[in-house]
């Protein structure tokens, strides 16, 4: 008994090429020695599978197959505008968020937090937000 992946692949192959139940089970029958898929083993599997590509098919990767490019940064000016749009919306003034710059870095100014940092900082304000009912929840 072949894996429910090969089976899938097999029944992928079969639409793909548009063949008819008739056409299909003469390929089985023709280069594995039986009438359904389910009847196929480990060994003979590969020889259908061979056919369906020679006749055209094209297996296509998993969706899930490799990594996802990771999502560019924003850029500074837009996470500022973003923390300054927040802290507007929560009547709080930069000293707050300078505030939060030395209680989560131990750095004095949101001025001078590198790019990683910055992008905390405005998760951090985003979850405060919610918290108070300012934010959308997704």
């Amino acid at each position: 008994m072949i894996s429910k992946g090969k089976l899938a692949q097999i029944h992928i192959a079969k639409a793909q090429l548009g063949l008819s139940d008739d056409e299909y089970r003469a390929i089985l029958a023709r280069t594995a020695g039986v009438s359904s898929a389910k009847q196929l083993t480990n060994r003979n599997v590969g020889n259908v599978l061979h056919e369906f590509r020679r006749l055209g098919f094209v297996p296509k990767p998993a969706k899930k197959a490799g990594r996802k490019a990771p999502r560019p940064p924003r850029s500074r000016a837009r996470v500022m505008d973003k923390i300054e749009a927040m802290l507007a919306e929560a009547g709080r003034p930069w000293g707050y968020a300078d505030g939060m710059a030395r209680h989560m870095f131990q750095v004095e100014r949101v001025d001078w937090l590198d790019d990683d940092q910055l992008q905390r900082l405005m998760q951090a304000l985003i979850i405060d937000a919610k918290r108070h009912k300012r934010y959308p929840d997704e």
